[in-house]
């Protein structure tokens, strides 16, 4: 007899009739939609924005299902007398309107968290201010690579809700998880990672507090069964293993682990107690940098309980990073190379990418969508790193700000030729114009990407497009 999913039973015969609310319409919510038709809910949609606004798609969708619909800048003030509420990511549990039908008795969730309350795989969930990414992929790659029917979802893949009635016991489920989505969460996955954690969403977030509890929800509903993979050289995540009801496996680049792993810039050691292990040398990885070291200890110590160490380490040194994130765009016959990292969308992810480049002939294109974030950290590495530094988007005052008050403490060293572009193509062309033999320009943006573009992802093609039209 095949496995049978009693509680996805149990949720769909509960469904059935139920009034059903579904915060926010982004092309990812369509599943959902679908799925709470099939199962005879009594729907109705949200979203903030008005209808021309919205992907045709979807609108085409509730309207073919004949469902109700509250749009633009009240669009939540119809939301009352319901049994269960799914809100976007974006639409966090503070909402006084959330805040009110929960109070009336109304389940408030998510896709993704009742997701994980129906799945009957195990579930490696990713979170940070900073590598998830490139983390969660490589978990991925390494669990395809032992053999597993592996899922990835969360922010990246395919919306997995309607993909659990497919799943069985002893399927994997990866998962990258943001705060808006992790924050109230009353699940946590079976091994649970935590990258670093900064300052970052604060124009969303009430405040760094608010942000880092969000964050904490990954591994405060864990068992004694159950891991948490931990950054040790970061204060926030370190504090985390005070909370922890399962095991601490810690990753750090400066402290001598007893029982996790160490990293440095030529390999990933193991530890227990005062035995050391290598594992890897990092040489042998195609993508660089100490950061994606880090990322890389995570994921062997993620999957150390279900692959074999030699395939782990074969699969990361195979693995060729992700779009978006230090990704080599071109080379030129001069050895300009041209990096897009329009993932970095904070000033802590630049510092990284900039620390991947030790050199001092680094011409940065920085700038975008201010999240309400501290620039001052920022400065000291583009002092260090570039010879040239060119602006964009909202930031780009406080960018050059920092950047130019740290110069004047500089006494005695060449000051940085700064520039200010109305556009990322302005951008492009000055830093082809400004480049020389065996530069380094680095698209990384420090900032999100919202005053320009949809996303970083529309941000780093649109970069890509132009280095491959307008570099010869």
């Amino acid at each position: 007899m095949g496995f049978e999913n009693s509680k996805l039973e149990e949720f769909n015969n509960y469904l059935d009739g139920r009034r059903v609310a579904i915060i926010g319409l982004g092309v990812s919510n369509i599943p959902l939609i679908e799925y709470m038709h099939e199962v005879g809910a009594e729907v109705v949609v949200f979203d903030n924005r008005n209808i021309d606004k919205i992907d045709s798609e979807i609108i085409n969708k509730v309207i073919c299902y004949d469902m109700e619909y509250s749009l633009g800048e009240n669009y939540l003030s119809k939301l009352v007398d319901f049994d269960i509420i799914f809100r976007s990511p974006s639409c966090l549990p503070t909402n006084p309107a959330l805040q009110l039908e929960a109070s009336r008795g109304a389940i408030v969730t998510t896709e993704i968290e009742m997701f994980m309350e129906l799945c009957p795989g195990t579930i490696i969930g990713v979170t940070g201010s900073d590598g998830k990414t490139t983390t969660t992929t490589l978990i991925y790659e390494i669990l395809k690579a032992g053999g597993y029917n592996t899922y990835l979802g969360g922010n990246i893949g395919y919306p997995l809700f309607t993909k659990v009635g497919e799943m069985k016991p002893e399927d994997m489920v990866v998962l990258e998880l943001s705060s808006f989505q992790l924050m109230n969460m009353k699940i946590s996955p079976k091994v649970s990672v935590v990258t670093n954690i900064t300052p970052n969403h604060l124009n969303i977030h009430e405040d760094m507090d608010e942000y880092i509890e969000a964050k904490k929800c990954i591994l405060s509903n864990q068992t004694e069964n159950d891991t948490v993979i931990l950054n040790y050289d970061n204060n926030i995540t370190k504090d985390f293993a005070k909370d922890a009801k399962g095991k601490v496996i810690f990753f750090s680049n400066i402290a001598k682990i007893t029982d996790g792993y160490m990293v440095d810039s030529k390999s990933i050691k193991f530890c227990q107690g005062d035995r050391r292990t290598h594992i890897l040398e990092t040489k042998n990885m195609k993508i660089k940098g100490l950061h994606n070291y880090m990322n890389a200890a995570c994921a062997i110590a993620a999957t150390r309980n279900y692959v074999d160490l030699s395939l782990a380490v074969k699969t990361i040194c195979e693995f060729e990073g992700v779009e978006h994130r230090l990704e080599l765009v071109k080379e030129t016959e001069d050895r300009i190379k041209w990096y897009n990292d329009s993932a970095s969308s904070s000033p802590t992810r630049t510092i990284v990418a900039l620390n991947a480049f030790p050199t001092k002939n680094v011409i940065l294109i920085a700038g975008g969508y201010d999240k309400n974030l501290e620039y001052e950290p920022l400065a000291k590495p583009i002092i260090n790193s570039c010879k040239s530094l060119i602006l964009i988007g909202q930031t780009a005052n406080k960018i050059k700000e920092v950047v130019e008050n740290e110069q004047i403490l500089k006494v005695g060293i060449k000051n940085l030729d700064i520039y200010k572009c109305e556009s990322l193509e302005e951008a492009v062309n000055l830093a082809k114009k400004i480049s020389s033999k065996g530069d380094i320009v680095l698209f990384s943006p420090a900032s999100a990407s919202f005053d320009m573009f949809k996303n970083f992802a529309e941000r780093g093609k649109k970069f890509k497009e132009l280095v491959l039209k307008k570099v010869p």
